[in-house]
Protein backbone atom coordinates (compact mmCIF):
# COMPACT_ATOMS: atom_id res chain seq x y z
CA UNK A 1 0.00 0.00 0.00
CA UNK A 2 1.52 3.27 -1.01
CA UNK A 3 -1.03 5.56 0.57
CA UNK A 4 -1.22 6.02 4.32
CA UNK A 5 -3.90 7.76 6.36
CA UNK A 6 -6.62 6.02 4.38
CA UNK A 7 -10.32 6.62 4.89
CA UNK A 8 -12.19 3.34 4.43
CA UNK A 9 -15.94 2.87 4.05
CA UNK A 10 -16.90 -0.53 5.51
CA UNK A 11 -20.35 -1.70 4.45
CA UNK A 12 -21.86 -4.70 6.24
CA UNK A 13 -25.19 -5.36 7.95
CA UNK A 14 -23.46 -7.49 10.61
CA UNK A 15 -22.19 -5.25 13.43
CA UNK A 16 -19.70 -7.90 14.58
CA UNK A 17 -18.13 -8.01 11.10
CA UNK A 18 -17.94 -4.20 11.04
CA UNK A 19 -16.21 -4.09 14.43
CA UNK A 20 -13.77 -6.80 13.33
CA UNK A 21 -12.95 -4.96 10.09
CA UNK A 22 -12.50 -1.70 11.96
CA UNK A 23 -10.14 -3.34 14.43
CA UNK A 24 -8.04 -4.95 11.66
CA UNK A 25 -7.87 -1.73 9.66
CA UNK A 26 -6.89 0.42 12.65
CA UNK A 27 -4.15 -2.06 13.64
CA UNK A 28 -2.64 -1.85 10.16
CA UNK A 29 -1.34 1.67 10.80
CA UNK A 30 -2.41 2.70 7.28
CA UNK A 31 -6.00 3.66 8.07
CA UNK A 32 -6.90 7.01 9.59
CA UNK A 33 -10.68 6.51 9.70
CA UNK A 34 -13.23 3.75 9.18
CA UNK A 35 -16.73 4.87 8.24
CA UNK A 36 -19.40 2.26 8.91
CA UNK A 37 -22.57 1.69 6.89
CA UNK A 38 -25.08 -1.11 7.45
CA UNK A 39 -26.36 -1.35 3.86
CA UNK A 40 -25.70 -0.06 0.36
CA UNK A 41 -28.19 2.77 0.68
CA UNK A 42 -26.50 4.16 3.81
CA UNK A 43 -23.13 3.75 2.09
CA UNK A 44 -24.25 5.74 -0.97
CA UNK A 45 -25.33 8.49 1.44
CA UNK A 46 -21.85 8.52 3.00
CA UNK A 47 -20.21 8.61 -0.44
CA UNK A 48 -22.35 11.58 -1.48
CA UNK A 49 -21.62 13.51 1.72
CA UNK A 50 -17.85 12.95 1.76
CA UNK A 51 -15.11 13.23 -0.83
CA UNK A 52 -12.24 11.78 1.21
CA UNK A 53 -13.08 8.05 1.00
CA UNK A 54 -10.19 6.02 -0.45
CA UNK A 55 -11.57 2.46 -0.39
CA UNK A 56 -14.86 0.58 0.02
CA UNK A 57 -15.07 -2.81 1.73
CA UNK A 58 -18.44 -4.16 0.66
CA UNK A 59 -20.56 -7.05 1.89
CA UNK A 60 -22.87 -8.57 -0.77
CA UNK A 61 -25.90 -9.86 1.14
CA UNK A 62 -27.57 -6.96 3.00
CA UNK A 63 -31.10 -5.65 3.50
CA UNK A 64 -32.44 -2.52 1.74
CA UNK A 65 -29.63 -2.33 -0.83
CA UNK A 66 -27.24 -5.23 -1.32
CA UNK A 67 -23.63 -5.06 -2.43
CA UNK A 68 -24.21 -5.88 -6.12
CA UNK A 69 -26.80 -3.09 -6.45
CA UNK A 70 -24.49 -0.67 -4.67
CA UNK A 71 -21.61 -1.65 -6.95
CA UNK A 72 -23.76 -0.82 -9.99
CA UNK A 73 -24.72 2.59 -8.57
CA UNK A 74 -21.11 3.48 -7.69
CA UNK A 75 -19.74 2.36 -11.07
CA UNK A 76 -22.43 4.37 -12.90
CA UNK A 77 -21.50 7.59 -11.05
CA UNK A 78 -18.76 9.63 -12.75
CA UNK A 79 -17.57 11.02 -9.42
CA UNK A 80 -17.32 7.63 -7.72
CA UNK A 81 -16.46 5.09 -10.40
CA UNK A 82 -12.70 5.20 -9.76
CA UNK A 83 -13.03 4.24 -6.08
CA UNK A 84 -11.49 0.84 -5.33
CA UNK A 85 -14.04 -1.67 -4.02
CA UNK A 86 -13.21 -4.98 -2.36
CA UNK A 87 -16.17 -7.31 -1.98
CA UNK A 88 -16.41 -9.44 1.18
CA UNK A 89 -18.76 -12.41 1.24
CA UNK A 90 -19.34 -16.00 2.28
CA UNK A 91 -20.88 -16.84 -1.10
CA UNK A 92 -18.28 -17.95 -3.68
CA UNK A 93 -20.92 -17.87 -6.44
CA UNK A 94 -21.21 -14.07 -6.08
CA UNK A 95 -17.53 -13.56 -6.97
CA UNK A 96 -17.98 -13.52 -10.75
CA UNK A 97 -21.04 -11.27 -10.58
CA UNK A 98 -19.27 -8.83 -8.26
CA UNK A 99 -16.19 -8.65 -10.49
CA UNK A 100 -18.36 -8.21 -13.60
CA UNK A 101 -20.14 -5.33 -11.87
CA UNK A 102 -16.83 -3.57 -11.23
CA UNK A 103 -15.38 -4.85 -7.96
CA UNK A 104 -11.57 -4.52 -7.83
CA UNK A 105 -11.10 -7.50 -5.56
CA UNK A 106 -12.77 -10.22 -3.58
CA UNK A 107 -12.25 -11.82 -0.17
CA UNK A 108 -14.09 -14.73 1.38
CA UNK A 109 -15.33 -14.37 4.96
CA UNK A 110 -14.13 -14.86 7.59
CA UNK A 111 -11.61 -12.18 6.70
CA UNK A 112 -8.04 -12.56 7.94
CA UNK A 113 -6.03 -9.40 8.56
CA UNK A 114 -3.04 -10.36 6.41
CA UNK A 115 -5.31 -11.29 3.46
CA UNK A 116 -7.18 -8.00 3.82
CA UNK A 117 -3.99 -5.91 3.89
CA UNK A 118 -2.51 -7.76 0.90
CA UNK A 119 -5.69 -7.25 -1.11
CA UNK A 120 -5.84 -3.57 -0.13
CA UNK A 121 -2.24 -3.15 -1.32
CA UNK A 122 -3.19 -4.46 -4.75
CA UNK A 123 -6.11 -2.05 -5.30
CA UNK A 124 -4.84 1.20 -3.76
CA UNK A 125 -2.40 3.25 -5.80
Amino acid sequence: MTKSDLVVLAVDDDMINLKLLKSMLKKSGKVKEVIEAKNGSDAIGELKSRDDIDLILLDIIMPIMGGIDMLKVVRADDNLRQLPIIVLTTDETKKVEALECGANGFLMKPIRQDDLLKKMATVIV
